[in-house]
C-alpha cells in the first residue's frame, strides 16, 4: 500500500485569521487530541510578532503546553531570526520559513523582496545549524500571485535551487490563493521530484476554487507525499485576498484511504476532533466528511407506508 504523510496546520494557519483569540488552553487542548489521531506532523503555531498576528501571541506557551506524542514532529512557523530562537528555545522539531515566489505578494506579506527573504533564511539557518532542528521553507504563490498573476515555472524552479543553497532541507510549495489547476500542478511537481529526488517536498492547497483535492491527487501522482492540510478545512493568508480555506484534513485523509493511500491517521478520531470545531471557532466550517459521513456510511431503509 502506498504512504503520504499529513503535516496538520490548522493550529497556525487555521487560527491565525480567526475573528476571536482562541483562548491558550483551548489551542493546548485541540493539539494533543490532533497528536493523537495518527497525524505526521502538526503546525502548531508561529514565533510571529504579537502585532503582526495576535492571534498568535501566546506561541511560547503553546509550543511548552502540549503534550509531544511520540512520533509526532512539531513545527512552527518562524518569520526571521528573533523568531527562529524564541521556537528554539520551545523545544520545536522543526522550524517553517515563508518567502514569496513573486515580488508584489513578498512585499505585502513581509514587507520584503524574495532576494531579501533569501539572505534573512541564509541568517536563520546558519543560527539553528547544529540545533537538531529540521528547516523547512515554504514558497507560497508558487502557482500565481494575487497581483501579479502567473508565476513563471522557471523563476519558481530557481529559487528552489536558492532555497537549497542556503542550507534549507524541506521546500513546501504553496497555491497561496487556490488558483492551481491539476495539471499545472502535475507538471510542476513532475519536474522538482526529477530534478531533487532527496528533497522532501510538501504541497500546501488551498480550496478557494473548489480544486484542493483535485490538485492533491495530481501532486500525488506526480511522486508526492507530504500534504499540509487543515482540520475542518480552516484558514487563509491574510495578506492575500480571496484566500479562503486550506483544503480539509479529513476530507483529504479520507479521499485517499478510500483510494487504498495508507495516511497513518485514525479517521474517526480526526473527524470527532473536527466536529468541536464550530464550538471552538464560533462559526461552521466547510469540510464535506465530517457532514456527510464517510463513504462506507450506510442507512436504513425507508419504511413503507
Amino acid at each position: 500500500m502506498s504512504r503520504i504523510y499529513i503535516n496538520e496546520v490548522a493550529p497556525r494557519d487555521g487560527l491565525q485569521i480567526e475573528a476571536a483569540f482562541v483562548p491558550t488552553p483551548d489551542k493546548i487542548a485541540l493539539i494533543d487530541k490532533l497528536s493523537a489521531t495518527g497525524l505526521a506532523r502538526i503546525e502548531a503555531t508561529s514565533f510571529t510578532s504579537p502585532k503582526a498576528i495576535p492571534n498568535l501571541r501566546d506561541a511560547a506557551e503553546v509550543m511548552q503546553g502540549i503534550r509531544r506524542q511520540p512520533g509526532v514532529i512539531y513545527t512552527a512557523l518562524v518569520p526571521n531570526l528573533k523568531g527562529c530562537q524564541r521556537a528554539l528555545e520551545c523545544g520545536v522539531e522543526e522550524i517553517n520559513l515563508v518567502m514569496s515566489a513573486s515580488e508584489s505578494h513578498s512585499l505585502a506579506n513581509l514587507r520584503m523582496t524574495p532576494e531579501q527573504s533569501l539572505a534573512q533564511f541564509a541568517e536563520i539557518v546558519a543560527h539553528a545549524r547544529g540545533s537538531g532542528v529540521f528547516n523547512n521553507a515554504s514558497l507560497s504563490t508558487t502557482f500565481g500571485c494575487p497581483f501579479e498573476g502567473h508565476v513563471d515555472e522557471g523563476r519558481v524552479m530557481t529559487l528552489i535551487e536558492r532555497l537549497l543553497e542556503t542550507g534549507v532541507q524541506g521546500i513546501t510549495l504553496c497555491d497561496t490563493t487556490g488558483v492551481a489547476n491539476p495539471a499545472q500542478v502535475k507538471r510542476l511537481c513532475q519536474g522538482v521530484v526529477a530534478r531533487w529526488p532527496d528533497v522532501p517536498f510538501t504541497l500546501h492547497f488551498h480550496d478557494t476554487r473548489g480544486m484542493g483535492l483535485a490538485n492533491a491527487l495530481a501532486a500525488w501522482e506526480a511522486g508526492i507525499v507530504h500534504f499540509d492540510a487543515s482540520l475542518g478545512g480552516l484558514g487563509g493568508c491574510p495578506y492575500a485576498p480571496g484566500a479562503t480555506g486550506n483544503v480539509c484534513s479529513e476530507d483529504l485523509v479520507h479521499m485517499f484511504e478510500q483510494m487504498g493511500v495508507h495516511t497513518g491517521v485514525d479517521l474517526d478520531a480526526l473527524m470527532a476532533v473536527s466536529a468541536t470545531l464550530p464550538d471552538l471557532v464560533g462559526h461552521d466550517t466547510p469540510g464535506h466528511v465530517v457532514k456527510a459521513g464517510k463513504a462506507d456510511r450506510r442507512y436504513a431503509m425507508p419504511e413503507r407506508g
